[in-house]
C-alpha cells in the first residue's frame, strides 16, 4: 500500500464491481489477470496525493474521485446521428463500439477480410503478449480497465501483409449517456514485413460526466510498419485517461500522431519500447484546451538496443483558464549505443490565466548518442498580428489564421484524406471559442 492511500477513492468502484454482470471469457487467463488488477487497485486507490508524486504532481483527480459512475449501458442508440459525428469512411475497415459495446451493424463489412484477423476478447484465446505490455498492476487506471473491460478486440496482421484499407476503430459515448464509465481494450499484433494504417478514436457525443479508461497494446514484429492516428474528442464534463504501450522488434517503424481536446481531465499515457536494433518511432501530437479543461501528455520512449531512432514533437494551444501537462522522457539504456533521439514541446498561450507545465527530460546511460530536448511557451506578438491586418484581414480573422497556422504542422500529419477532412472541420469549429477566450494575441 502506498504511503498516501485514500480509501474513499475506491468506494464507488467497489460498488460498480459488486453490481456488474460477471462475464465468462473463453480464455481462462482473463479471470486471473482481472484478479491481479483488482487486488492491486484495492491496495493503491486513485493517485490523489500530488506532493512528491511526480507523475500526478500537476493533476488534481478529486473531481474524478467524487463523481459517481455507472456501467449500465441500456441506452437507446441513434445510429444515423452517430455516423455523421464520427470519423467513418467506406474506404476503411471500420470497427465501432458504442457505450462499450461492439456494434456489428456498423462493423460487419470490416470483419470479412483475409488481411486482418479480428477476434473479440470474450470468445477467443488471447495472444501470449496480452496484458504484458500494459500490466494489470502498471497503474491504478490500467488496473481499472483490466478489471472492468467486458468487450474488446484482438487484431492480428499476418506476416508479409500490407493492409490495403486503413483500420478505423471508434469508441463512441452516445448522446443520452450520463455518468457512464467505459473501458475500451485493444490488442494489436503486426507480423513480420507487415504494413498498417491504424486510426483510433474516442468520441463523446453526450454532455454527461462520463469516464473513459482505454488501454491499447501494440506488438510490432521485425520489419513491420504502423502509421497510427489517435483522436480524443471528449466533452467538457468528461474524463479520459488512456494508456498505450508499444513494443518494437528489429527494424520496425512506428509513427503516431494524436489529437486531444475537450475533456475536463484528459491524459494520453504513451510509452514505446525500442526493444531491438534499428527500430524507429516518431511520436507527434496536438492538444487544445479551453475553459477549465486539462490535458496531460505522459510521453516516453525507451531505447533498449543500439542504432535506434526516436522523435517526440508535441504542440499545445491553450485558452481560458485551462491547463496542460507535457511530461516527456527518453531513456537510453547502456546497450543503446548509436541512439538518435529528439524531443520537443511547443505551446501557444492565448490567455493570461492558462497554464502549461512542460517537463522534457533525457536519461542516458550510453556514451555514443545524439540526443536533444527542449520546450517553449509563449503568445503571438503584436507585430505578427499587425502584419496580417496590413494585408487586409480584420482582427478576428487574423487571430483565427494565427491559431490555425500553429496547429497545421501537426494536423497535416493526419494523412488519410477522410480523417484529415474530419479533423480539419472539427478544429475550424472550435477555433472561434479559442479566439474569444484569448487576451494575449497581439498584446506584447
Amino acid at each position: 500500500m502506498p504511503d498516501f492511500f485514500f480509501s474513499h477513492s475506491i468506494d464507488q468502484f467497489k460498488i460498480l464491481f459488486n453490481n456488474m454482470k460477471k462475464k465468462v471469457f473463453f480464455d481462462s487467463r482473463v479471470n486471473e489477470i482481472k484478479n491481479i488488477a483488482w487486488d492491486y487497485f484495492l491496495s493503491t486507490g486513485l493517485p490523489l496525493h500530488r506532493r512528491g508524486n511526480e507523475e500526478w504532481k500537476y493533476t488534481n483527480l478529486n473531481q474524478l474521485s467524487e463523481t459517481k459512475f455507472t456501467v449500465d449501458n441500456d441506452i437507446s442508440i441513434d445510429f444515423s446521428s452517430i455516423i455523421k459525428s464520427i470519423p467513418f469512411s467506406d474506404n476503411w475497415h471500420n470497427i465501432v463500439f458504442i457505450n462499450g459495446n461492439y456494434f456489428s451493424k456498423l462493423s460487419e463489412n470490416s470483419t470479412k477480410t483475409n488481411e486482418i484477423k479480428i477476434a473479440p476478447l470474450s470468445s477467443s484465446k488471447l495472444p501470449d503478449e496480452f496484458a504484458t505490455l500494459a500490466n494489470p498492476d502498471l497503474s491504478p487506471f490500467t488496473a481499472l480497465n483490466t478489471v472492468f473491460f467486458s468487450e474488446g478486440i484482438t487484431i492480428e496482421i499476418p506476416d508479409n501483409i500490407k493492409v490495403s484499407k486503413d483500420l478505423n476503430i471508434v469508441f463512441v459515448t452516445s448522446q443520452s449517456s450520463d455518468n457512464l464509465a467505459t473501458f475500451p481494450r485493444v490488442f494489436l499484433k503486426c507480423g513480420e514485413n507487415s504494413n498498417l494504417n491504424f486510426i483510433e478514436s474516442y468520441i463523446n457525443l453526450s454532455n454527461g460526466n462520463n469516464l473513459t479508461l482505454p488501454v491499447v497494446e501494440i506488438v510490432q514484429s521485425k520489419n513491420s510498419k504502423i502509421n497510427h492516428y489517435r483522436l480524443q474528442l471528449e466533452n467538457k464534463n468528461s474524463f479520459n485517461i488512456g494508456t498505450t504501450r508499444i513494443e518494437q522488434k528489429e527494424n520496425s517503424n512506428f509513427n503516431s500522431t494524436t489529437f486531444s481536446t475537450a475533456a475536463l481531465i484528459g491524459r494520453n499515457d504513451l510509452h514505446v519500447l525500442l526493444q531491438e536494433p534499428y527500430s524507429v518511432c516518431g511520436l507527434y501530437g496536438l492538444y487544445i484546451t479551453s475553459g477549465d479543461q486539462q490535458q496531460d501528455n505522459e510521453i516516453s520512449t525507451t531505447h533498449a538496443k543500439h542504432n535506434c531512432t526516436s522523435k517526440q514533437f508535441y504542440k499545445g494551444i491553450l485558452s481560458g483558464k485551462s491547463k496542460a501537462v507535457f511530461s516527456g522522457k527518453i531513456l537510453v539504456e547502456k546497450d543503446a549505443q548509436k541512439t538518435d533521439a529528439d524531443q520537443k514541446d511547443l505551446n501557444l498561450l492565448l490567455s493570461r490565466d492558462c497554464e502549461v507545465d512542460t517537463k522534457p527530460s533525457l536519461e542516458i546511460y550510453a556514451d555514443d548518442v545524439i540526443c536533444a530536448h527542449g520546450a517553449t511557451a509563449g503568445n503571438v506578438d503584436m507585430n505578427t498580428l499587425f502584419y496580417l491586418q496590413t494585408r487586409g484581414l480584420d482582427l478576428e480573422t487574423a487571430k483565427e489564421i494565427l491559431i490555425r497556422g500553429f496547429a497545421d504542422e501537426i494536423l497535416d500529419r493526419f494523412s488519410p484524406k477522410d480523417l484529415h477532412c474530419f479533423l480539419s472541420d472539427y478544429i475550424d469549429d472550435i477555433i472561434p471559442e479559442l479566439r474569444d477566450q484569448s487576451d494575449t494575441i497581439g498584446t506584447f
